[in-house]
């Protein structure tokens, strides 16, 4: 059935909301305080938006003609500083779910055009090959042939890279694409498929003309004699197929900057869920860092960059799952200061022991507010302060937001 409501609030995943006799009702593409024609089934709490009637001051012009298709972005359409403001709004009632009332900084904003990674889908559709992302609430394949928020360098090269993959497909539908740019080129994991030594040898031929240093299909790589390198706080470090690699160049130095800012005078660091060292090059600079991760061939790509890179304080790297073998409150006296940066889970167990040792400094950065907040709780109950909270708009027109968090005891 089509009605009129009025939206009143942004949702957390950043759907307008209006509330009606059944409950709240969630519009995608919808502002606060407008006036909209949707459609609404019978029972859900979902409606489609059909007509903005009276559109609010803060409404603005999407910059991608594929926005309201795409699932990849939900809010282009909201003005930059109540954009930036909503942002900062979900980190404030993230932590004040949990009880704390920290002061949050304004969220740093990055720009458009900044995203190296992308997860996309190859297939083919109704209207032939296809390489981009999934249509809002759905499966269907939308083919991306302009995307502002990647990078100018992955998009310019996205309809050469779409036929040139199509012909890896085989007699398969549909395959997973993972693009990183690098300084030495396209990284691109393809999974999926399988496809016959032919049709690889033909685009390991056609991968220097189409900017692709190394292409990995099931776990095994071609078109590349070494890995490409990324480059964290003057660390030249190897890139493993598919290991974790922060989205944004801009949002990774966004992010050093405050877990480094306030931490001086502190000897050893602890970093945990270190990753590839997007933290522990940028902290060994002054301290010696012991980087914890459980992923070995990203902790083998951070210490062969360590040795390979001058002027930096002792770097050790250890193999660890730090889910099922938290730092003990033993193991945390070797250390004046901790950094941890888990998956989106958080880290609920390593909180526990941080509560219970007398590290004098911890700094906590996560992509998930909710569990971040969880794991601040934990902390602030054995004894921490929080002193900082600094959100990162590394997920540009999404309802995901980096945080750091800086705490004292």
């Amino acid at each position: 059935m089509q009605l009129e409501v009025r939206i009143g609030r942004l949702g957390a995943q950043g759907d307008g909301v209006a509330e009606s006799p059944d409950g709240p009702l969630f519009v995608p593409f919808a502002l606060p305080g407008e006036l909209v024609k949707v459609e609404a089934a019978a029972g859900s709490d979902r409606a489609g938006l059909i007509a903005v009637l009276e559109p609010s001051p803060d409404r603005v012009a999407p910059i991608c003609p594929h926005f309201g298709v795409c699932g990849g972005c939900a809010l282009q359409h909201l003005e930059a500083s109540a954009y930036l403001a909503w942002k900062r709004g979900l980190v404030v009632a993230a932590l004040r779910s949990r009880g704390l009332d920290a002061e949050v900084d304004a969220v740093r904003p990055v720009p458009v055009g900044s995203r190296r990674r992308a997860a996309l889908a190859l297939g083919r559709g109704k209207e032939g090959l296809a390489l981009g992302y999934r249509r809002a609430r759905s499966h269907e394949l939308i083919d991306i042939d302009i995307c502002p928020v990647l990078s100018p360098r992955i998009v310019a090269r996205l309809p050469k890279l779409k036929q040139a993959l199509g012909t890896l497909l085989g007699g398969k539908r549909e395959a997973r694409v993972s693009v990183t740019e690098t300084e030495s080129g396209l990284d691109i994991v393809l999974e999926g498929i399988r496809p016959s030594p032919a049709a690889l040898g033909a685009f390991a031929g056609r991968a220097s003309s189409l900017g692709v240093a190394r292409l990995t299909v099931d776990g095994e790589s071609i078109g590349s004699l070494a890995a490409p390198q990324i480059d964290l706080s003057g660390a030249k470090v190897r890139l493993p197929p598919g290991a974790f690699l922060q989205a944004l160049r801009e949002a990774e130095t966004t992010l050093v900057g405050p877990v480094s800012d306030g931490e001086h005078g502190a000897k050893r660091f602890a970093d945990l869920f270190a990753g590839l060292g997007t933290f522990t090059f940028a902290l060994a600079r002054d301290a010696a860092v012991d980087a914890y991760e459980a992923d070995e061939a990203a902790l083998a790509a951070l210490a062969e960059a360590a040795r390979n890179t001058p002027k930096l304080k002792p770097v050790r790297g250890i193999v660890r799952d730090l889910f099922r073998s938290p730092l003990s409150v033993k193991e945390l006296k070797a250390y004046d200061a901790v950094v941890f940066d888990p998956p989106r889970a958080g880290a609920a167990g390593q909180a526990e022991t941080l509560a219970q040792s007398d590290v004098p400094k911890v700094v906590a950065v996560s992509c998930n507010p909710g569990t971040l907040a969880r794991d601040l709780r934990i902390l602030a109950d054995g004894g921490y302060r929080i002193s900082r909270v600094t959100p990162v708009d590394q997920f540009l027109f999404s309802a995901h937001v980096e945080v750091v968090a800086h705490l004292a005891r």
